[in-house]
């Protein structure tokens, strides 16, 4: 089943066209990523189906409805979720208060009085699972300014996943990480596959090669190539865009 559905998506900025008339199907279930060079227009497309920003045409369809001018509060409730190229955890907080915040925001509720209310059982609870799944029980009553970058990627994923996510948005998941510390995220998306849809932008090409089962290739805001990865991989169009220069610099 198609769980998202992007036709002719134009995003421009001045002259330049961030997104062109880009097409891209998500089905449920699985993880399609989306690759290019900097400056292709990934980030951008992903402010757009999180309705962070609006598109100038097109339109974005999820689980059906047309969500192209929906706002962004309100995709969340509908499912979707997204992480950022930079970290954009409370570091003053702990990592379960961070994803109590996320279940408390997700809920309708204000962070005005989050002291009190990230001690109820009704936010702690589903924080301290979500927090297991991705591998941070340990830290729960860590500040989130002492973990390390990767754990902090961790964290800032659980408090995605602590929306109840139908789609995941990952901007660079593994952006700025040690090798060691990308094989565990890696790890970690793979144990989730089948069971959350990811729309997974990133340039470690081994990770997004390993995880996803479809990959658009996006060149200048256009999407020039979709396919499995041995399609991409093959694909000679896709080679002198793109995969070329990545294989030389590796």
């Amino acid at each position: 089943m198609t769980l998202l559905v992007v036709e002719r998506l134009l995003k421009r900025f001045g002259g330049l066209a961030a997104t062109d008339s880009f097409d891209l199907a998500v089905e449920t279930g699985e993880i399609h990523a989306v690759i290019g060079p900097n400056g292709a227009g990934k980030t951008t497309l992903i402010n757009q189906l999180s309705g962070e920003i609006r598109p100038d045409a097109g339109r974005i369809v999820f689980e059906g409805e047309d969500i192209t001018r929906t706002p962004a509060h309100r995709r969340s409730l509908l499912g979707i979720s997204r992480s950022y190229q930079i970290t954009s955890v409370l570091r003053e907080f702990t990592a379960l208060q961070n994803v109590a915040m996320a279940v408390q925001a997700h809920a309708g509720h204000s962070f005005e009085f989050w002291a009190p209310a990230a001690l109820e059982r009704s936010l702690t609870q589903p924080a301290l699972a979500t927090l297991r799944q991705v591998g941070l029980a340990d830290r729960a009553q860590t500040l989130a300014e002492k973990l390390a970058h990767g754990e902090q990627r961790q964290l800032e994923l659980a408090m995605a996943l602590a929306t109840g996510p139908k789609l995941l948005l990952l901007d660079e998941p593994m952006a700025g990480m040690s090798h060691r510390e990308a094989e565990g995220i890696i790890a970690l998306l793979a144990s989730l596959k089948g069971r959350y849809s990811i729309l997974l932008v990133e340039h470690d090409m081994d990770a997004v090669f390993a995880l996803a089962d479809r990959i658009t290739v996006m060149v200048y805001g256009k999407a020039i190539a979709c396919g499995t990865p041995d399609e991409i991989r093959a694909d000679p169009q896709v080679h002198e865009a793109y995969l070329g220069d990545e294989e030389a610099d590796a």
